[in-house]
């Protein structure tokens, strides 16, 4: 979704590698009460005076997808301390209700889901995220078509499917081998993270390391496929702002 819920920089307009020294998130001073209407844009609620510890939401990841009635859309809840904790993912028109805690493992309907178990690359369904239509749009295509083509010599199948919440969902339960986004939106990402990771995926930035609020981008890969997408990854953000090389910066 495109804005949040104060007049602050849209996603599409933010400049691409500045950070902000205000929290990453706008928020208002309460949650809204039993009366007030649900925010139709992503959104954040302190749960207590420390702005490190807030909830995110995302009312519709997916909104294209949903304004023309493809199933692939959902309703993402987070709940951030210094970094993701807990996540819950529901994709109501295709009945999946997902959940994960820190700890506590990753669940689908109650019952626990793990990352696929694929370790090569002719085996794997990979996703990658949405083409950006902000001011790096066309840079950041680029990117994402050189991802596509290394990927279609070497995966099973590649996929788009326009919902990063569904990307990591599905990496969660297996249903993908891998996903890869050139952004991190903290409304987009924050509970699928724990989600796929607690699931037992590796979720990383572009150079490997662990993902962070502040990570370039967002890769979730079944851990047999994490050296072969980084490969992939390397050799097509060489040069970019996506780069390994490139340092972190507020998405």
């Amino acid at each position: 979704m495109p804005t949040t819920a104060t007049p602050t920089a849209t996603a599409s307009s933010r400049p691409p590698r500045s950070r902000s020294p205000s929290p990453r998130c706008a928020w208002t001073p309460t949650p809204p009460s039993r009366t007030a209407p649900v925010p139709l844009w992503p959104t954040c609620w302190p749960s207590t005076r420390d702005a490190d510890t807030h909830w995110i939401i995302d009312p519709v990841d997916g909104t294209a997808n949903f304004i023309r009635g493809l199933p692939l859309c959902g309703i993402s809840l987070a709940l951030v301390h210094h970094g993701p904790v807990l996540g819950v993912i529901r994709l109501p028109l295709i009945g999946r209700r997902y959940w994960a805690a820190q700890g506590l493992g990753a669940f689908r309907d109650g019952q626990r889901i793990s990352a696929a178990g694929t370790s090569t690359l002719p085996e794997a369904m990979i996703a990658v995220g949405d083409y950006g239509t902000g001011p790096d749009g066309p840079e950041r295509n680029r990117v994402a078509l050189a991802i596509q083509a290394h990927l279609a010599e070497k995966a099973q199948r590649v996929r788009m499917l326009g919902s990063a919440a569904v990307d990591l969902a599905f990496v969660a339960d297996g249903t993908l081998d891998a996903t890869i986004t050139l952004g991190n939106h903290d409304w987009d990402m924050a509970a699928g993270v724990v989600l796929a990771r607690e699931a037992g995926a590796v979720v990383m930035d572009t150079d490997g390391s662990p993902h962070t609020p502040d990570a370039l981008t967002t890769i979730a890969t079944a851990p047999g496929l994490r050296d072969a997408v980084l490969d992939i990854v390397a050799a097509t953000t060489t040069g970019t702002p996506w780069a390994a090389t490139a340092g972190s910066r507020a998405c």
